[in-house]
């Protein structure tokens, strides 16, 4: 029998009505564990966003909840915050800072020592390769580098959850790599990782856990082989979001 685990992010009938009516997502039920990945796939628009937005509190909602480690978003953001790292699918960073001071703000915000900030600063500055980079400023990076740091100030503290909105693009392919590796690491630490992509064929081999959502609601929601068993995941997707 498989050993139970901790749940770190319970997404218990979120639903979200944006002005105007408009139904984004619809009474959406999922848990990931500890030590899990899960990735979030669905077309442009399915909700994905908007969900992991909500997760993170900074989008408001008023139907259903979402725990992080058992507390509310709603009734206790800012614990929630101090225990997880959001990167959007395009993050704004302070242009006018350097890379180092960027991370260094980011240090100061979840209270990290100074040996934690060196020894975080130093390991993945190393590992996505922006180590000589880091003190110029940041309208200066490409795109590629601005990711890299985006990650580099979600990862320094060591986040119980994290949730990456499109992580992948624009990085480099030694850098998707690192990445990879980095997500793996901290679900072995017992982190917990939901992910939306639309790279099928990375979610299949990176994921332990796939959720699927189809026009705001929920459609299938597994661990990979269960879903996938004799079949790709692309083929599995396209079934799911073709079924009326």
């Amino acid at each position: 029998m498989e050993e139970k685990r901790d749940a770190i992010l319970s997404i218990d009938h979120f639903s979200k009505t944006y002005k105007g009516g408009k139904r984004a997502v619809c009474g959406l039920d999922l848990e990931i564990c500890a030590g899990e990945i899960c990735g979030f796939i669905g077309h442009n628009g399915a909700g994905k966003t908007t969900t992991l937005r909500a997760a993170a509190g900074i989008l408001d909602f008023e139907e259903g909840d979402i725990l992080v480690l058992g507390r509310s978003v709603k009734s206790d953001p800012l614990w929630c915050k101090r225990q997880m790292a959001y990167i959007p699918d395009n993050p704004d960073l302070y242009e006018y800072l350097t890379g180092i001071q960027y991370l260094n703000f980011i240090g100061d915000v979840f209270g990290l020592t100074g040996a934690e900030r060196t020894e975080g600063i130093s390991k993945y500055g190393e590992r996505f390769g922006i180590t000589r980079q880091l003190g110029d400023l940041i309208a200066s990076y490409s795109h590629g580098m601005k990711q890299k740091l985006a990650l580099m100030s979600a990862l320094i503290h060591r986040p119980r959850l994290l949730l990456l909105d499109e992580p992948f693009v624009g990085l480099d392919p030694e850098a998707a790599v690192a990445l990879k590796d980095t997500m793996r690491e901290l679900c072995k630490e017992g982190s917990a990782i939901l992910f939306s992509t639309h790279v099928l064929d990375v979610a299949e081999k990176l994921c332990s856990r796939i959720a699927i959502i189809r026009q705001g609601k929920l459609v299938a929601a597994g661990a990979v082989g269960d879903l996938v068993r004799d079949r790709s995941l692309e083929d599995v997707f396209l079934e799911v979001v073709r079924h009326d």
